[in-house]
């Protein structure tokens, strides 16, 4: 939310200048738009949620957020560098699918011999300017160097902490294929992605990646936007299945009905990947409070459920580890299963679920 008040504030002053560099992107036009304009979610002027879905809380305003903002939390930041694994992602194991989590809502998955990197952000920043959403230190110890080829690219949405312009433009040559939010290909062939490489799919709609993965795109709840003009891309979840494991990925989401509507059709799930993080009663509707992740994990019939979108930047109003260590009390409180890996250890779906308490 905070990032979207400063580039706001940079789009005031720069205007123009700032929106014709390239980190902006560009929203869908000309056929595209008017591909994208027969789905069912897009109404009026744009995509739209299940359900009514403000950006702002009632009786909250923009300035109410700005002036938070300037409140000192405690702990709001780590001091001192977060410990984390470097792990050899060219050489993972094929017998049993695996995560690895970069921090926030960056993770590699291996899964049947295939490779899947999820929202990747590894600029250090979460924002197109530099004085915002720098990363923690010691959260950025993976470079792009460190990804064999990459199979499948997915991107939940175009929000900054979740399509990074310099890290999906220098992995190009890497991707086979990318799966993405209706409109999102847009800003990527803006980057010089094929639009061969892309695949952008409408909620419930699914496809086939190298003859063993099927991805469907099922619903959020959330917005879009890079600058002024909000909601010309689509945000999604993603289920991904193989013959033998069955997994969720949350990207972005407020609480709504659709984390029990996904658990009847698509559930049970080995695993459930949800935002846990940034979350604010001023913006209830678009974040998680760490309580409802937990809840929606028991909803989408997840066995294990890993949180993320925490401890690599600070773009909410919390202490930085108050999101995990709420989500794993309400979790306990509910018997769902959880798996807390430093960034860069691996998880190895239904064999090994690390669950130290390591940011104490």
């Amino acid at each position: 939310m905070m990032t979207t008040l400063i580039i706001l504030a940079a789009l005031a002053l720069g205007g123009y200048f700032y929106m014709q560099q390239p980190q902006f992107g560009r929203n869908p036009e000309g056929a595209h738009l008017e591909k994208i304009k027969k789905s069912s979610h897009y109404k009026e002027k744009g995509f739209q949620n299940q359900h009514l879905t403000p950006d702002l809380a009632e009786g909250t305003t923009y300035w109410d957020i700005l002036k938070a903002y300037f409140v000192k939390i405690e702990n709001k930041e780590p001091n001192q560098p977060l410990p984390s694994v470097k792990t050899d992602l060219k050489n993972l194991p094929n017998d049993a699918p695996s995560v690895v989590w970069f921090g926030h809502s960056s993770y590699f998955l291996k899964v049947g011999g295939k490779t899947i990197l999820v929202d990747p952000v590894f600029s250090g920043n979460a924002s197109p300017v530099s004085f915002f959403g720098s990363n923690y230190a010691g959260s950025n110890v993976y470079s792009l160097d460190d990804f064999p080829p990459i199979d499948l690219l997915i991107i939940s949405h175009d929000h900054y902490d979740h399509l990074d312009y310099p890290t999906v433009k220098a992995l190009q040559p890497k991707v086979k294929q990318v799966v993405t939010s209706l409109g999102v290909g847009s800003h990527l062939q803006h980057w010089g992605y094929s639009p061969s490489q892309i695949n952008e799919l409408d909620w419930w709609e699914n496809t086939t990646v190298a003859d063993s993965l099927e991805i469907t795109a099922a619903p959020a709840r959330h917005f879009s936007g890079r600058g002024f003009k909000r909601a010309q891309t689509f945000w999604s979840s993603f289920i991904l299945k193989t013959p033998q494991y069955n997994l969720y990925l949350g990207g972005d989401s407020g609480y709504d009905t659709h984390f029990k509507e996904i658990g009847e059709k698509y559930g049970p799930f080995d695993l459930a990947i949800l935002e846990c993080g940034q979350y604010n009663h001023m913006w209830k509707y678009i974040h998680m409070m760490p309580e409802e992740v937990a809840q929606a994990a028991v909803e989408l019939k997840a066995k294990t459920l890993l949180p993320v979108h925490w401890a690599k930047f600070t773009l909410g109003l919390h202490p930085w580890m108050e999101p995990i260590e709420r989500v794993t009390k309400k979790a306990q409180e509910l018997n769902v299963p959880v798996t807390t890996p430093m960034i860069g250890e691996v998880v190895e779906i239904n064999r090994h679920y690390p669950n130290k308490a390591w940011w104490k």
